[in-house]
């Protein structure tokens, strides 16, 4: 499977904001962003202005790595956004809001999307009482995620069920004590903690 394995905090310098790509370290003293608020290489510190191709760029990139997304991926979802009614800046948040590895995350059994990811791709969940684990999957209303029988007894998600302190969105409903998850309704861009202007991916893809 493809994935980045560089350096991620070089992620969030390149776009300037958090990205939350290292879990708890985002939150601390030792955050790149609050160290060292340009953007990495030789040329980080130069301050030059954006024109609409390269805001158009950035936006994208911001989003496709903060969800932890290949190129090709978030091609796809922006052509399924666009399929479906409304707008498709909305569709596209809403598509990658409810990927299993995001959801995950979301409901606090993991300290970032990348963990979430490697904790799906090892088998420790069950979507619906049956095994998934393909951290793409586009979950939908009414879905229950649960941590496996066998793996709740790991050191991971003893730590989970005696220390919970994550605020779940209101489109999630979350049982610690049971580790179990379920999808209430359908997210919105205002349930997303980070500042994305959609309208830019939009256009980028309109070109």
């Amino acid at each position: 499977m493809a994935r980045y394995t560089g350096p991620v905090c070089r992620l969030c310098r390149r776009e300037g904001t958090k990205l939350y790509l290292k879990g708890d370290r985002c939150y601390s003293d030792k955050c790149a962003i609050g160290r060292r608020n340009y953007a990495p290489g030789q040329h980080g510190q130069d301050t030059k202005k954006q024109k609409n191709y390269g805001l158009q760029l950035r936006e994208k990139q911001k989003v496709r790595r903060y969800y932890g997304v290949l190129e090709g991926q978030f091609a796809e979802y922006y052509n399924m956004a666009e399929k479906m009614p409304g707008k498709a800046g909305d569709n596209l948040l809403q598509l990658l809001e409810l990927r299993f590895d995001n959801i995950v995350y979301r409901l606090g059994f993991a300290a970032s999307r990348a963990e979430a990811r490697q904790l799906v791709v090892h088998g420790h969940f069950t979507l619906n009482g049956k095994k998934a684990d393909i951290p793409s999957m586009i979950l939908s209303v009414g879905d229950i995620i649960a941590v496996k029988e066998k793996s709740r007894s790991s050191a991971k998600f003893k730590a989970i069920i005696e220390n919970h302190k994550v605020t779940v969105a209101q489109w999630l409903q979350v049982d610690p004590d049971n580790l179990t998850g379920k999808v209430i309704a359908e997210p919105t861009k205002a349930d997303i903690e980070l500042p994305i202007e959609e309208h830019l991916i939009v256009e980028w893809y309109s070109k």
